[in-house]
């Protein structure tokens, strides 16, 4: 297994309000659902794609977007069975690790960034989107002086 990789990575529009909720232990647990455009030689449609946020993620998540807003999501891929009037059923979902938020702030949408990207990580550095600033990775603190251009 050491050669697989499991990563996905959406660029839609969110079809509906985040739902937000807290588990019992104070888990923020953020789910919203993307559409995705495609389009072949002489075909085009919308794909739905499902994905669920934790933390520090779904509670920007929750406060920073809304139906129409898009985004640029990377996650995992994960598909889980369940039962429904008796019958097996299989729901498949994304489990973001980033979001950045993608365009302006929308007529009506709070918070936001006017018209500037925010990123957001499950290992931001603490700040809003307004922050403009979010890392989504653990990169050394001197990577900017290593780029030659």
């Amino acid at each position: 297994m050491a050669n697989d990789l499991n990563q996905c990575n959406f660029i839609g529009r969110l079809g509906n309000d985040p739902s937000v909720k807290y588990s019992q232990s104070g888990k923020c647990i953020t789910s919203f659902s993307i559409a995705v455009g495609w389009k072949s030689k002489d075909k085009e449609g919308t794909e739905w794609i499902n994905v669920v946020a934790f933390d520090k993620l779904g509670e920007l998540v929750g406060e920073y977007t809304r139906k129409g807003s898009q985004v640029f999501v990377t996650g995992r891929f994960k598909t889980e069975k369940y039962e429904k009037d008796g019958q097996e059923r299989y729901a498949t979902k994304i489990i973001a690790d980033t979001v950045q938020f993608l365009g302006g702030k929308q007529d009506g949408q709070g918070g936001g960034s006017g018209g500037s990207r925010g990123e957001v990580g499950q290992r931001n550095n603490g700040r809003t989107p307004q922050g403009q600033t979010h890392q989504a990775y653990n990169a050394p603190d001197d990577f900017s002086d290593d780029v030659p251009f």
